[in-house]
């Protein structure tokens, strides 16, 4: 007759252990928490800045807020020094004048929040919008959203002599972590560019607090190129 051995038992129970373990590692992650608009309310002769919610409850933790206390402090213009987290189906989206589209992965917007995308940008709204980490996939989604909204307006490439690249800091060249350059792109509507986009990260994501983003092949100094972009919206 076999007898059962001290040292089996211990197997026994580092089986048990290693099967509690990997039962805990092979849960799939909970949904994250709901990104919950901003209510405060408007504070008179403070420009609010908007960080979309959009297809959901997609939205970005990773573009960095700095440069808007950058811009308050090279400017005159009095702008709020956080963004205000808005649903672009909602309908105070039209009282914030620039807001940031930003995120990771392929999305799909709905009818309504393409009705407000476009009622937003043809009626005095500024967008700019980066992939987080230079996702390709989110990159496609929103030029795929564009072309479904607004159909008869396209991205373009914006030379390196336009004024957004001189009206504060002086910008040359837009250079990338892996060493290459890259150039914005821009919508424009009758004469005004009403958004900029970059494929490549203009994100900030060393000063975007509780972001995991390495930043992709991210531009280096965004934060400079997101000041330029804000107070040329705000003076042209």
């Amino acid at each position: 007759m076999n007898t059962f051995r001290p040292f089996s038992l211990v197997l026994v129970f580092l089986a048990c252990v290693v099967s509690v373990v990997t039962a805990g590692t092979n849960k799939k992650p909970e949904n994250p928490p709901p990104v919950v608009p901003s209510n405060a309310p408007l504070e008179p002769g403070m420009i609010p800045c908007g960080n979309l919610i959009y297809a959901g409850n997609r939205s970005s933790v990773c573009f960095a807020d700095k440069f808007l206390t950058d811009a308050a402090g090279a400017t005159t213009v009095k702008v709020e020094k956080r963004f205000r987290a808005v649903r672009l189906d909602a309908d105070n989206l039209f009282d914030l004048p620039f807001c940031v589209f930003s995120g990771e992965d392929a999305f799909t917007l709905t009818e309504r929040e393409r009705k407000n995308l476009r009622h937003y940008l043809l009626n005095g709204g500024f967008l700019l919008s980066s992939p987080s980490c230079s996702n390709e996939a989110w990159d496609k989604s929103l030029r795929k959203e564009l072309e479904l909204a607004l159909p008869e307006y396209k991205l373009n490439k914006i030379p390196m002599t336009h004024p957004v690249f001189s009206v504060l800091n002086k910008i040359d060249t837009l250079k990338c972590k892996n060493g290459n350059t890259a150039l914005l792109e821009g919508l424009e509507v009758n004469g005004r560019l009403v958004m900029i986009h970059s494929k490549e990260g203009l994100n900030d994501v060393g000063n975007a607090k509780g972001c995991c983003c390495c930043g992709g092949n991210e531009i280096l100094k965004s934060a400079a190129v997101n000041v330029n972009i804000l107070t040329y919206v705000l003076l042209y």
